[in-house]
């Protein structure tokens, strides 16, 4: 819903501000109160706006003879409607376009954070084989060395004079 000061609504419906009060006070248009300021739903009331013999006429099956004053009125208030959906729009538009220009910069800083995650997982997986490598050459190291070292114990368990292999 769109609230309309009274002033915005005079200058839409092309009625002086005394009339619009007048409507008010008949109950005619819709009006709440925003710190102390009246303000008028566009939407409702219209037809309180309307002149009573138009009405009237508008009953009947002759043709209904308005006055160019009130074509002026209603040229000018739909011009005042449609300028205000315009403006609308461009607002709307333009806080997608923002939206928009969030995102992607939201998108671009986290593809950023995936290359730089991408970068370190492959460092890591670097050092990884690189210690696994190492692991692997000392296990055969040892292998060999505790091997030689079982292999000579288990010479010298066999021959008991501690002689010397030939």
């Amino acid at each position: 819903m769109q609230w309309m000061s009274i002033a915005e609504y005079a200058e839409l419906t092309g009625l002086d501000e005394q009339a619009i009060h007048d409507l008010i006070a008949n109950g005619k248009l819709t009006v709440t109160e925003v710190e102390g300021k009246p303000y008028i739903d566009p939407s409702k009331g219209s037809q309180e706006v309307i002149p009573v013999r138009v009405r009237a006429l508008h009953g009947q099956k002759s043709d209904i003879v308005v006055g160019p004053q009130f074509v002026e009125k209603t040229i000018g208030t739909i011009l005042n409607l449609h300028e205000k959906v315009l403006d609308a729009k461009d607002e709307t538009i333009e806080s997608i376009k923002n939206e928009n220009l969030f995102l992607k910069e939201a998108l671009a800083s986290l593809q950023e954070l995936y290359e730089e995650d991408r970068r370190t997982i492959e460092t890591l997986t670097e050092q990884l084989a690189y210690a696994q490598r190492e692991v692997e050459f000392m296990r055969r190291k040892y292998k060999l060395m505790w091997g030689k070292v079982i292999d000579e114990y288990a010479d010298a368990s066999k021959d008991p004079g501690g002689g010397s292999r030939s």
